[in-house]
């Protein structure tokens, strides 16, 4: 379960981080400013996170399809397939151990023939340890099988509503020193600029 935990945390990370870029853009004219804030205004109107939720939780990676982010959908569907390779698995232990423990326990010694090579030469002991290990193993593949498909949905809405944000160059955080009136002293303040130029040029 650990490699299984490691592929988890794996996905995540490579959903989260894939979504930490920086956008920094200059245009040379007041044209193509225009145009690109009319870009991004279509842009976030055409990605709707209730869509992008409705249609991951239909179908892994249809809201990734959905945001346009194509590269996510194979990393969604490596996690799930890995995840149900183990459940499948696991059940099959599962059931060759508790069969194996039957034929072991009945009065019929000629059924012992019948016990999985690989676990015929356990005690009965042993038998029920390594079956119920495999119980356990069962209900923490169903688990993070649905935990892989949460995050899905969860990467998809996310996605979908990070398409609104404003990042044009209208936005700055600066470093800028001068004459506090209300501390009464001279230092250094960040100041992040969150209107725009055309406002500004308007005033």
């Amino acid at each position: 379960m650990q490699k299984l935990l490691s592929i988890f945390l794996f996905i995540a990370l490579s959903l989260c981080c894939g979504e930490i870029t920086a956008q920094v853009k200059k245009d040379s004219t007041a044209d193509t400013k225009k145009i690109t804030d009319t870009a991004h205004i279509k842009s976030a109107k055409k990605f709707d996170p209730h869509v992008a939720t409705r249609r991951s939780a239909i179908l892994p990676g249809w809201g990734q399809v959905y945001n346009k982010k194509y590269w996510k959908v194979p990393i969604i569907y490596a996690g799930l397939g890995i995840t149900a390779g183990v459940f499948i698995y696991n059940v099959k232990n599962y059931k060759l151990l508790r069969q194996a423990y039957i034929y072991k326990t009945d009065s019929d010694p000629t059924n012992d023939a019948l016990i999985d090579p690989k676990f015929i030469n356990l005690s009965q002991g042993a038998l029920i340890s390594y079956r119920n290990e495999f119980r356990q193993n069962i209900d923490y593949t169903v688990l993070f099988f649905i935990i892989f498909w949460g995050l899905n949905v969860v990467d998809a809405s996310v996605d979908a509503q990070l398409k609104g944000f404003d990042v044009n160059e209208n936005l700055s955080l600066q470093l800028k020193h001068g004459y506090s009136p209300m501390a009464n002293t001279t230092g250094i303040s960040l100041v992040m600029d969150i209107h725009s130029k055309k406002m500004k040029a308007g005033k």
